[in-house]
């Protein structure tokens, strides 16, 4: 199938570029908003730790996650940052963070385990946005 490239110069190279940008730009955020997400999550945790009772790995130590947490959303949102200034590295930091994203998750199958499906799925998402878009090719 084939469409009208328009007048202003545009061309097929430039159309997949931009759809390809799209998929930066989801990335990007989604990484930006599961950082933010895992702060608040690690705050909790602080908050919590001498409450909760038998989490899944460390029994009661909340403390280790919260700190698990919020080292995680950092680097997510330093990723995300980097990913929206264009670097190339970014994209490769993005899939490794989205995959720690996605672990970190999993710790709390046995409690949370449609939420922690949710975040692998998005993780996934995540990691194909990434890995779909090659910027030589623009």
């Amino acid at each position: 199938m084939s469409y009208a490239v328009p007048e202003q110069g545009y061309s097929e190279r430039d159309m997949r570029g931009e759809r390809g940008a799209g998929w930066i730009l989801f990335a990007a955020i989604v990484m930006g908003t599961a950082g933010v997400m895992r702060i608040l999550d690690a705050f909790w945790a602080f908050d919590r730790d001498d409450t909760l009772q038998d989490v899944l790995l460390f029994k009661d130590n909340l403390t280790f996650y919260g700190w698990l947490w919020l080292a995680v959303g950092i680097l997510l949102i330093v990723a995300a940052g980097s990913l929206l200034r264009g670097a190339q590295w970014a994209r490769w930091f993005g899939v490794i963070m989205a995959m720690l994203a996605a672990i970190s998750s999993m710790l709390w199958i046995y409690q949370y385990p449609i939420w922690s499906m949710v975040n692998t799925l998005i993780a996934v998402l995540v990691i194909y946005a990434l890995t779909n878009y090659d910027a030589r090719e623009v």
